[in-house]
């Protein structure tokens, strides 16, 4: 008797310990629900590296259209193509929104040289988007560096003929690439504006890049308010080229630059916004966007800008499908057209909405580049930032430990509010810069695992949006 009471005793100071570590390991590590909810994304994920299909849809898109400039053939190959794909995963409903687009075309390739100490140099360059062209014979002048906006503005009428040659290059001093491209970009994008206010004959900007290579980066650029007989020519020349400019132009400050480029500006165009979507099965009317653009530019195949985005988004739908999640609000995936040149497919899908009177309640966007995960920034009211900010501890397993307050996307900023939570996908960017807007942004620079882990990455967030966000902290309308 006496030892059946020590083992009862025993037993019962066991399981009480027991029940005791169990209450410890919880309150340390996850509720009951954030354990479903790990599953979850666990499941994602191990979809996104075994049964993916976005590397071989990349693959597709970019080898078979390549680059898609707003305007051009690609682009409408590749609406037809988005419209088939999305038609393939079984979404509930397909459908093209209508928009034009700006309509500008390089025409032939551009050439660029000078002769420094009696010896020729090419130089690798290339037109900038909405840049006039140059005479037919090109332009010859002497050239004027700076490095700032307000550097050129300085020099006033001394620009008049001249040549004024932007090298600000990136501060490589920042770890987070797109800080260092948002402090430089200013001079691709304005510098001919300023510029031709005084009479200069052309501009040429060092490539937007924290690489020194031989491959010149285009981009958009705007004339502002500039009467049209003030139009200069302006494009871009690689980064290597710049410095050795910059170093000759120090021996020879006289020497003369030419360069010789065709582009020009055409009417307007139609094209549309591919549009996709799950039904809600319980606030159908409420929906939620995941997206990228589907133009590019065209020196390369626009596979980082923005084939992985489009790519991406569509896996988080097949994602879902593939698992059997279904969204208690509506999911809608969106191929934006012309995010490059001028955003109107977002101004248009935006627009739209409004008319329409749709609820939109959340939207993430992925715009920047398929290398490894690394989180979100997140754009939202300080309640709803702080219930995404609560998931990094499901979400850091997988290396998504930022979640920051920032911007969500230049294709679903339009849609903000004071109750609209948008999120921006954020991979690793110090290699991004290194393709955007060149020749070298192709299908091969693309690692297959770092696209899936971004396609999981994505569903994994929305799949916690669509849970937890409407239900819990937004006002319904």
């Amino acid at each position: 008797m006496k030892k059946l009471s020590l083992l009862l005793l025993f037993t019962f100071l066991w399981v009480s310990c027991d029940q005791k570590q169990k209450k410890i390991i919880n309150k340390k590590g996850l509720s009951s629900e954030e354990k479903i909810d790990s599953t979850k994304i666990k499941t994602l994920f191990n979809s996104a590296l075994t049964q993916s299909k976005s590397y071989e849809w990349l693959r597709d898109l970019t080898q078979n259209i390549g680059g898609r400039l707003s305007g051009s053939p690609e682009t409408q190959k590749a609406v037809e193509w988005g419209k088939k794909v999305m038609k393939e995963v079984g979404l509930d409903s397909v459908w093209l929104q209508p928009v034009m687009v700006p309509h500008w075309v390089r025409g032939e390739k551009e050439i660029a040289n000078y002769t420094s100490n009696g010896i020729k140099k090419n130089v690798p360059i290339c037109a900038l988007g909405f840049s006039v062209a140059t005479p037919k014979a090109g332009i010859l002048a002497e050239v004027i560096e700076v490095k700032s906006l307000d550097e050129a503005r300085a020099l006033g009428n001394k620009m008049k003929g001249k040549i004024i040659f932007f090298n600000r290059s990136f501060d490589n001093t920042l770890i987070n690439t797109f800080k260092a491209y948002g402090g430089c970009v200013d001079q691709r994008v304005r510098g001919a504006a300023v510029c031709g206010e005084f009479g200069a004959k052309g501009v040429i900007v060092r490539s937007m890049t924290n690489s020194v290579d031989d491959y010149p980066h285009t981009g958009i650029m705007s004339y502002g308010n500039l009467p049209k007989e003030k139009y200069i020519p302006a494009a871009a020349i690689s980064s290597r080229a710049a410095n050795v400019l910059s170093d000759d132009l120090k021996l020879n400050p006289n020497l003369k630059f030419h360069f010789k480029q065709s582009c020009k500006t055409l009417p307007d165009a139609p094209s549309f916004n591919v549009v996709g979507e799950i039904k809600g099965t319980e606030t159908p009317e409420n929906i939620f966007v995941v997206g990228g653009h589907l133009d590019s530019w065209d020196l390369g195949e626009g596979a980082h800008d923005d084939g992985t985005g489009v790519v991406q988004s569509l896996e988080v739908a097949y994602l879902f499908k593939k698992n059997n999640i279904k969204p208690k609000n509506t999911l809608r995936v969106v191929f934006f057209m012309n995010e490059e040149n001028g955003t109107r497919g977002a101004k248009k899908y935006a627009e739209l909405a409004k008319l329409n009177k749709e609820n939109h309640i959340g939207g993430l966007e992925s715009d920047a580049g398929g290398h490894t995960p690394r989180g979100f920034s997140i754009d939202a009211n300080s309640v709803n930032t702080k219930l995404l900010q609560s998931w990094k501890k499901l979400l850091s397993p997988y290396g998504l430990h930022d979640l920051d307050k920032g911007g969500s996307g230049a294709d679903i900023s339009p849609l903000r509010g004071e109750n609209v939570t948008l999120v921006g996908y954020r991979p690793d960017s110090q290699r991004y810069f290194d393709y955007h807007h060149t020749s070298r942004d192709t299908f091969d620079k693309v690692n297959k695992r770092e696209l899936e882990l971004g396609s999981a990455s994505m569903a994994s967030i929305i799949y916690l949006m669509d849970k937890y966000l409407y239900s819990n902290t937004m006002v319904k309308p």
